[in-house]
């Protein structure tokens, strides 16, 4: 083909067949940017409404047809020269100017008018700023509403998923949700409310079933965290190989059968928040170590990679079992635990707040009610009294597996002692209590109604014990009237 014979574009270009199509190709830098920019130019002024150019100080130098009419200016040619602010009262050409910063889209109002533009400045190749482009894309808004519908649509979408990721991922209970009146119970939520306050590690102890991740929601609940997740682990529930995978996530293709794009931790979808680790008593010394790393540092290092991530996340741990025996016995890490065992916090089990059962009892059926969708029972005082009297090893848990037990197998509105004894393992407790002493013969199971008696005679000694005596107030934890309560004091012969 021709060589072009444009003085300006020609110099310094090198022509190169290229087979069939005839085109060449340039070897200079600078007029391919040259060309580029003289070529977007020319698009951009085809395709929008108007184009401006000023010079250093904002003087219009290049007023295009387009834009003129726009304007209401008969020639272009004689705003030429002018302040860009003459003839546009809302023109930021001279900030683009004096900045150098672009701005990319804007809404510009003229009159009773608002053009969507856009301003880039104009530099020279050491970049110095020798003026300014502007290049109205619309003159009517409406253009740009299918834009912003889609822009909104997806913050829309955006913000419903990271609503739902934080719904998943939040504490389900409140201090408001603890039931208890008992000055055990009153103790351990005061404590709680005070950890709740503070950023500091908590380590919550108490018997299975004592409601131990019920406080440890309420703590997070009721923290400066609240709005940020709230991750829940059982280190007894997961097998001991994966439990490193499961605590610091994984690297892309870590291991045979991993995730090809990695997995994201339990500590990294904490971050910000709380994370919650149950059972902690169960983890394995060599994970006992990385955690206690993760404490101290504050990072994190997914398995399979080189990576350290900082994370920001509280822990609140809880046990069962004893920690310090097992320190003792070489099975749980001692800085780890002086580690954990910042805000220390006991749970009462449930035989030390006897006081409290009435009013356990009755949040706990209303539950069942909810969930089985039948009527609320009620319990009659002899049923609670057998109720208070047991021994409760597994503590609430196993009160709201007794309770529906009961309503299952009864169709009375309320419970009595006959309903609860049936679901109640009274005689087998008492065995077992006695081979765990060390006791190699059990009593014989007793009547029921002389168990009932004993039942009673006990809750009712515990609500005397827990009032100091006061038989209105012990009337009142029993749920009976005082007439009853004095009937029963003479009945079963109890001196208070």
């Amino acid at each position: 083909m021709k060589k072009s014979t444009s003085p300006t574009l020609s110099q310094g270009f090198t022509d190169v067949q290229c087979g069939d199509t005839g085109s060449f190709l340039i070897s200079h830098t600078d007029e391919v940017s040259h060309i580029a920019m003289q070529s977007l130019f020319a698009h951009l002024n085809e395709i929008c409404e108007g184009a401006l150019i000023v010079d250093r100080r904002a003087r219009i130098v290049w007023l295009s047809p387009k834009y003129a009419d726009l304007l209401g200016i008969a020639e272009p040619d004689t705003v030429v020269g002018l302040p860009a602010e003459s003839i546009i009262p809302n023109s930021l050409m001279r900030q683009v100017v004096r900045t150098g910063e672009p701005i990319i889209l804007d809404i510009m109002a003229f009159g009773k008018e608002s053009f969507v533009v856009t301003r880039m400045p104009v530099k020279t190749p050491d970049g110095k700023v020798v003026g300014a482009i502007g290049f109205v894309l619309y003159e009517r808004l409406h253009y740009l509403k299918p834009l912003v519908a889609k822009f909104a649509q997806y913050q829309h979408e955006m913000l419903l998923a990271k609503q739902k990721q934080v719904q998943g991922r939040s504490a389900k209970y409140s201090f408001d949700q603890i039931v208890g009146s008992s000055s055990a119970a009153l103790e351990a939520v005061h404590l709680a409310k005070r950890a709740a306050s503070l950023d500091s590690t908590v380590l919550i102890q108490g018997e299975t079933g004592t409601g131990k991740e019920l406080i440890a929601h309420a703590i997070h609940s009721s923290s400066p965290r609240a709005n940020k997740p709230f991750v829940s682990v059982n280190a007894a529930a997961i097998p001991e190989n994966l439990l490193e995978a499961e605590f610091f996530g994984t690297a892309p293709g870590a291991y045979t059968g991993a995730d090809k794009n990695g997995r994201e931790g339990k500590f990294k979808l904490a971050d910000g928040g709380t994370l919650f680790l149950d059972e902690i008593g169960d983890m394995p010394l060599p994970l006992q170590a990385k955690l206690l790393r993760v404490l101290q540092e504050r990072e994190i290092e997914p398995l399979g990679s080189n990576r350290v991530e900082r994370v920001d996340v509280r822990v609140i741990a809880a046990t069962s079992v004893n920690l310090e025996s097992l320190v003792e016995r070489g099975r749980f890490r001692p800085d780890l635990y002086y580690r954990l065992n910042v805000l220390s916090l006991t749970l009462p089990p449930l035989r030390e707040r006897c006081s409290d059962i009435p009013m356990l009892c009755d949040n706990l059926l209303a539950q069942i009610s909810e969930q089985t969708g039948s009527k609320k029972r009620g319990l009659t005082a002899r049923a609670l009294a057998v109720l208070c009297a047991y021994s409760w090893p597994g503590n609430i848990r196993e009160l709201r597996n007794v309770l529906e037990r009961a309503v299952l197998m009864s169709d009375k509105k309320r419970l009595d002692a006959a309903e609860i004894g049936r679901v109640l393992p009274v005689a087998e407790a008492r065995v077992e209590a006695q081979h765990g002493s060390g006791q190699e013969s059990a009593q014989p199971v007793q009547p029921l109604e002389r168990v009932i008696e004993n039942a009673e005679r006990s809750a009712i000694q515990r609500a005397l014990m827990t009032t100091r005596g006061n038989k209105v107030a012990a009337a009142q934890l029993l749920g009976i009237s005082r007439a009853t309560l004095y009937h029963k004091l003479s009945q079963l012969d109890i001196d208070v």
